[in-house]
C-alpha cells in the first residue's frame, strides 16, 4: 500500500521525527501533509494532537483514517514499501548490526534524554539546571560509549556506520549527535562517530532534514 494522504506530524527539533526526515529524504520521498506540533508551547499534549496521537508523542503518520507513531517503526514500515535504498539490510547478520546501533540510540539513549524526561527532572524532582546537565551528560556518553565500540571497526569498510552502505544506524546517529553538541558534550573521546557524522552531514538527505536552528 502506497498511502496518496499521509500527514506526516513532526516537529523540528525532536530527534525521533528528525530520522523520520532523513529517512524520507534519502528516499526521494515528501508525505502529502506536513503538520508541525511545537512541543515548545506543549501542542503535544493537547487537542487537536493529544487526540489524533493518544501518545502525544511525534513523529506520526496518518493515513487511511489511522495514526501510527515510533520513528523506528516508521521507517521500516517506510522500508518495506519503499526499498531503495534500503536502510535495514535484506541479509539477516547485516541486518541485526544495523539494528543494534540504531536500538541503542533509540531505546538506550534517547529515552532517557528527551525533552518529557528533562522537564520532569526539573518540574516534578525539583532537580537544578546543572544536575540536569549532568544527568544528560552521564547517558549521553554511556550510549556513545558503546556505539563508538560498535561502530569503530567498521570505518575502513565505508563512511557510514556500518561500512560502505547508509542505513537506519546512520539515520539514528546523526540526530543523537545533534542533540548531544546542542547540550555541549565533549565529542573528542568519540572520533568514529564524529567521522561519521560529518560525513553524513554533507549530504543532501541528511542536511535538508536538519533542524535549522
Amino acid at each position: 500500500m502506497k498511502p496518496d494522504d499521509l500527514i506526516f506530524y513532526d516537529y523540528f527539533r525532536s530527534s525521533a521525527s528528525y530520522r523520520v526526515r532523513i529517512a524520507l529524504n534519502l528516499k526521494g520521498l515528501q508525505a502529502n501533509k506536513v503538520e508541525t506540533v511545537d512541543l515548545r508551547t506543549g501542542a503535544h499534549a493537547q487537542k487537536p494532537y493529544k487526540s489524533v496521537a493518544p501518545s502525544g508523542l511525534v513523529p506520526s503518520f496518518t493515513f487511511g483514517g489511522k495514526t501510527f507513531g515510533q520513528s523506528l517503526a516508521l521507517i521500516e514500515w517506510l522500508d518495506a514499501i519503499y526499498p531503495s535504498p534500503r536502510l535495514i539490510p535484506s541479509e539477516p547478520l547485516a541486518a541485526l548490526g544495523v539494528r543494534e546501533v540504531a536500538h541503542t540510540i533509540a531505546c538506550d539513549i534517547h529515552p532517557l534524554n528527551n525533552l518529557r524526561i528533562l522537564k520532569y527532572i526539573t518540574g516534578t524532582l525539583s532537580a537544578s539546571e546543572e544536575a540536569k546537565l549532568e544527568w544528560y551528560h552521564h547517558w549521553i556518553c554511556s550510549g556513545f560509549d558503546t556505539l563508538e565500540a560498535l561502530i569503530a571497526p567498521h570505518r575502513d569498510k565505508g563512511p557510514f556506520c556500518l561500512g560502505a552502505d547508509v542505513s537506519l544506524a546512520d539515520v539514528c546517529l546523526v540526530p543523537q549527535v545533534y542533540n548531544a553538541r546542542r547540550f555541549d558534550v565533549d565529542l573528542s573521546p568519540y572520533p568514529a562517530i564524529c567521522a561519521v557524522d560529518a560525513h553524513c552531514t554533507t549530504l543532501p538527505g541528511f542536511a535538508d532534514a536538519a533542524p535549522e536552528y
